[in-house]
């Protein structure tokens, strides 16, 4: 815990209050009021660090601490961080949100916050550390329902009862609406991604830069381009190790970093690729977990399980199955899909456009979405790069498309949400698909519908024309580094195509709004 934390959390509360968004959550049925405070939380996830606190002068019913993370870091951790602070306001308690984002762990929580909460709660699709919250109330659920549903997983929480000793996930009862904590895969895979990321970002952009000063420049010994070149191919070679290191580290803690990176580096070596690095991550993570749990030593000898045992032996086992068992199967299964793709053209192109894009609309930062963007992501350590220009144009046209229709259709949105619109169209510039949630979910019958058909369009121009794109993220503004996406042409083509779609589908499925009587 550093000072300049501690001092700051000591400081009064500013008492900062946000709007409660309409149609997320609550009812549709409820009072309108802003979708302005979601469509727009990016703007303000707490740069500062600043605690998300009950205003001093108000008396609090008691406390709450929460985790939150998503995959990325970027939308869903700070929304649901958000979403959860005003729930619990509303009933009365305090609550210190700690946001796990993409820059690091924002508003830590110390031990005598935890000590003083009356339930825990962690909403997160990555994982998440529960050795601190040992002996509290510990409600775990995924990012997104404690971003649509903060009031009842405050609710939850808050009727958990008190744990025997030690940390026991919450069983919720049946029929609830709150889901339980995320499949364990997927959550753990979600964590390898989170942490591969920025090896890809640095990479793929690194090695776009390299192409400026020429497509062969590279390959004169010396040069800035080929200093470049050696970078991103580095950023690359550690991609795949990082997804096996962190999936294992996911599953068994500390043990099973060092089993997970070697198997990862062994799937890198055997050209595996990121279906390698999966398999080796699981792999080492059950390996290390089951040698954790099972040897025993006498006390005397207890310290030389984690330093030397664990290591040697799942290491050993990890190296010795991806060598011989695992590696060459899983290399030729890689090396048929990246062929696959590489030579795909023409209607077969446009068919896994049309299905990538309408997986990441559907739910716009939930599991579907994830998987085709995990998916692409891995492909780029393959150099397929075509996926991943479909997924992120796909992830930019639901929010663009509604700030659009906001615009074109006025008579469809009420006054607050035509003002959220502006933010949304931002989040959609930086591929933020999550600015769309809003307005998806007071009206999901007809908003999915119309932006799972935009982002279709969007991803099968994309794909019919080949774009290929090197980063993983970025929106709009990846659109100014050379290289970084090729041809750049057709790809703002396949972005104004999904866009204008979305807003197409939005006027014909959206009724216009009951004109109040006048006065």
């Amino acid at each position: 815990m550093s000072t300049a934390g501690a001092s700051r959390r000591a400081e009064p509360s500013t008492g900062v209050s946000f709007p409660r968004p309409h149609g997320l959550l609550t009812d549709s049925s409820g009072p309108t009021r802003s979708d302005a405070a979601l469509a727009g939380t990016p703007r303000r996830a707490d740069p500062t660090g600043e605690p998300l606190r009950t205003p001093p002068s108000s008396t609090p019913a008691g406390t709450l601490v929460a985790v939150t993370a998503c995959p990325t870091g970027i939308a869903h951790t700070f929304m649901a961080a958000e979403a959860l602070t005003r729930a619990a306001r509303a009933k009365g308690y305090a609550i210190r949100v700690e946001t796990q984002g993409s820059v690091g762990a924002k508003n830590t929580l110390t031990p005598e916050e935890i000590a003083q909460a009356d339930a825990v709660i962690i909403g997160a699709d990555t994982h998440v550390s529960t050795e601190r919250f040992a002996g509290k109330r510990l409600l775990q659920t995924s990012v997104g329902e404690a971003l649509k549903q903060a009031d009842r997983v405050v609710e939850q929480a808050l009727a958990l009862p008190e744990p025997a000793d030690a940390v026991r996930p919450a069983v919720l009862p049946t029929g609830a609406r709150v889901k339980a904590e995320p499949a364990g895969a997927y959550k753990h895979l979600l964590t390898g991604v989170s942490f591969m990321l920025p090896f890809v970002v640095a990479g793929g952009l690194l090695l776009a830069l390299s192409f400026v000063f020429g497509i062969d420049a590279y390959k004169q010994p010396g040069t800035l381009p080929a200093a470049l070149k050696g970078i991103g191919d580095a950023a690359f070679a550690l991609m795949v190790p990082a997804l096996a290191g962190y999936l294992a580290y996911s599953i068994a803690d500390r043990p099973g970093l060092a089993p997970g990176f070697i198997g990862g580096m062994l799937a890198q070596q055997l050209n595996a690729g990121f279906l390698g690095g999966i398999a080796a991550g699981f792999l080492a993570g059950f390996v290390a977990r089951t040698l954790r749990d099972r040897i025993r030593l006498p006390r005397n000898l207890e310290g030389l399980k984690p330093v030397l045992v664990i290591p040697l032996l799942s290491a050993l086992i990890v190296g010795l199955l991806m060598t011989y068992v695992i590696g060459a199967p899983v290399a030729a299964l890689m090396g048929a899909l990246t062929r696959f793709l590489t030579g795909m053209s023409g209607a077969n192109a446009v068919l896994l456009g049309l299905l990538l894009g309408a997986m990441v609309a559907f739910d716009t930062g939930g599991p579907i979405n994830k998987a085709a963007y995990a998916f692409a992501v891995g492909l780029l350590g393959s150099s397929t790069f075509t996926p991943m220009a479909a997924v992120m144009v796909a992830g930019m046209t639901p929010p663009l498309g509604l700030a659009l229709a906001t615009v074109v259709a006025k008579s469809r949105f009420t006054l607050q949400e035509r003002e959220a619109g502006k933010a949304a169209a931002v989040l959609g510039l930086a591929f933020i698909t999550e600015g769309a949630i809003p307005y998806a979910a007071r009206d999901p019958l007809r908003v999915i519908p119309s932006i799972v058909f935009g982002s279709a369009v969007a991803g099968a121009v994309s794909m019919g024309f080949g774009c290929a794109l090197r980063a993983p993220h970025g929106g709009v503004f990846v659109l100014a580094i050379p290289n970084a996406v090729a041809p750049l042409g057709p790809y703002v083509l396949a972005l104004v195509a999904g866009t204008l779609a979305t807003t197409l589908a939005l006027v014909v499925l959206k009724r216009p709004l009951p004109v109040p009587p006048a006065p």
